[in-house]
């Protein structure tokens, strides 16, 4: 069986979970904020998750990431079970192998925005690809931001540098907690075409969490929740069929 440069073999998802269980809390305040999930993320997908307010979203995001552990079943990145790793070692597979956006874009003010892209490269003192950085930064349009400080940057521009930020250490997954959510509908429209690019252009396997159909519909799935659990999944959705069917949840 052949395999990709991260060893693991190609039918290997990049990440995937099996009857994933989450409860927080004990005895009659215990919360099953997952209750069995099981997920397949292939390499080179955009898949977002949708479900209400509650339904486990952030949850499932958090612990395919690796940020979050399970009380029943198993996560894994690119073919690792997450439950059989130490801490240190956990820490390391998040840095080499998850890329992290969030709402917050989480920029360091003091650093441009080139410093920002490659602050993961720094902490783990690493060499900088030039060409991939430079693959990067085309894709997402910063070639002539790369020296602005973070107030220099209108809000769509600073989460673009935090997605470049998740891409350059070529990780397995880029997970995305909302990410348009302080975003204008323009910068929102924008953002989500550059990571749409990355997917097609470079490959990237993005998992999202999103409640707005029309980001969803960037997707090449759609995997809706409820109650800790998978309801439905949606292949090639567009905003009028996500929206069909979260209004059916409500009927």
């Amino acid at each position: 069986m052949s395999s990709n440069n991260h060893g693991a073999p190609v039918s290997e998802p990049a990440v995937r979970m099996v009857d994933g269980v989450k409860i927080y809390g004990e005895g009659e305040t215990a919360v099953r904020a997952l209750g069995g999930v099981s997920l397949r993320i292939e390499r080179g997908q955009f898949t977002a998750i949708m479900g209400p307010s509650g339904s486990g979203k952030s949850t499932l995001l958090h612990t395919l990431a690796g940020l979050d552990t399970l009380e029943g079943g198993e996560a894994f990145i690119d073919g690792v079970a997450l439950s059989t790793l130490k801490d240190r070692d956990l820490t390391l597979l998040r840095r080499e192998k998850v890329g992290f956006v969030f709402q917050t874009f989480n920029l360091i003010p003091t650093l441009n925005a080139e410093e920002n892209i490659l602050l993961p490269i720094s902490i783990a003192r690493e060499d900088v690809e030039q060409d991939w950085f430079d693959q990067i930064v085309g894709t997402l349009g910063l070639d002539d931001r790369l020296h602005h400080l973070p107030t220099q940057l209108s809000g769509g521009q600073q989460q673009r540098v935090a997605v470049a930020r998740a891409l350059i250490s070529r990780p397995i997954i880029v997970c995305a907690d909302e990410p348009t959510g302080n975003l204008d509908s323009r910068a929102s429209d924008e953002l989500l075409g550059f990571i749409r690019a990355a997917v097609d252009n470079i490959g990237q396997t993005v998992v999202m969490v999103t409640h707005d159909p029309t980001v969803a519909a960037y997707a090449d799935q759609v995997v809706f929740l409820e109650d800790g659990k998978v309801i439905h999944e949606m292949t090639d959705p567009n905003a009028e069929s996500i929206f069909d069917y979260l209004k059916s949840l409500g009927e």
